[in-house]
């Protein structure tokens, strides 16, 4: 369960790769110059940032009430970045193709709806078949780790896979008490071919898509096996 973020990393999809069910978790607060609304491209001066301009009225918006904001052409904006940095790429025609008509259509104003539809396209181009659900559909009760766990018995789940940061706060017991297993996601990932010097593995997954096309399917999983918590 994470929540839908634009045009995230590789490590994102080899998420939703690696279970029998994604969450996309969008009932929680927004949080500003986070990764819900922007990303990290790679030019010939280092990586930077590529933003999706929101309105976010108070602090206590939730992610799937962020709607985009529209006043000035951001798109125009967008894909002369990815002419800039990604034209000469092998595959740069694929990562057009996959932005397409996005954020144009009405229906696609708002934030959530708008990353997941992305998440999605890119997911079917990466041949990840994986079903998804959103948090919201499930109204949950409780906060922290007694919420997650309510939407893990509600979901029938036997495993909950996570990321490593979440140690600091997932009540571990809470599993236990549930029969519900842990686990941690482990980031190791191979370097792919890259323009730009140096590589940088924690951009959008466009770039290795820009570079390797098809074959990016191949090069999602983490070379170091998810680690065990709680069993």
């Amino acid at each position: 369960m994470i929540q839908p973020s634009f045009i995230p990393w590789r490590g994102y999809f080899d998420f939703i790769a690696s279970v029998d069910l994604f969450v996309f978790y969008d009932d929680v607060q927004f949080s500003k110059n986070g990764w819900r609304n922007r990303n990290r491209i790679k030019t010939n001066q280092g990586s930077r940032w590529i933003t999706v301009p929101v309105k976010h009225r108070n602090l206590s918006q939730l992610i799937l009430e962020i709607e985009i904001d529209n006043k000035f052409d951001w798109r125009k904006s967008h894909f002369g970045l990815w002419k800039a940095w990604y034209s000469d790429c092998p595959f740069y025609s694929d990562v057009i193709q996959l932005l397409g008509d996005l954020g144009e259509r009405a229906a696609l104003s708002n934030l959530s709806r708008f990353n997941i539809e992305l998440i999605t396209r890119i997911s079917r181009y990466l041949e990840i078949k994986t079903p998804t659900v959103c948090s919201s559909e499930w109204q949950l009760a409780g906060t922290g780790t007694d919420r997650l766990i309510d939407l893990l018995m509600k979901l029938g789940a036997t495993t909950y896979l996570s990321g490593p940061s979440a140690d600091a706060y997932l009540d571990k017991d809470l599993f236990r008490t549930n029969g519900i297993s842990l686990e941690y996601k482990e980031y190791n990932y191979s370097p792919y071919p890259q323009l730009w010097g140096e590589f940088d593995g924690f951009v959008t997954i466009l770039d290795m898509i820009a570079n390797c096309g098809p074959a990016s399917s191949n090069m999602l999983k983490s070379t170091v096996p998810d680690r065990v918590i709680v069993p």
